[in-house]
């Protein structure tokens, strides 16, 4: 279970990759964020982010047309 749930439904890129960076922001290292999305680039998006922030993206899956990323805080 992650430690904090952004719910991005809805919304299209780059919102839910801006969503997703205030809520790591409040994190301590090594917590981890949930991130729903629906947008369809949401995935490459995702990788993306993790890569050039240095956060770990843990795990990534999809149930129905809602994708659930868990994104793990590393400074």
């Amino acid at each position: 279970m992650a430690d904090v749930l952004v719910d991005c439904k809805g919304l299209n890129c780059p919102l839910p990759i801006l969503h997703a960076k205030k809520a790591l922001k409040g994190l301590e290292d090594g917590q981890t964020a949930e991130v729903l999305a629906t947008d369809p680039a949401a995935q490459k998006d995702f990788e993306a982010f993790c890569r050039t922030t240095g956060n770990e993206l843990v795990s990534h899956s999809q149930e129905g047309n809602v994708l659930s990323f868990i994104i793990k805080k590393v400074s």
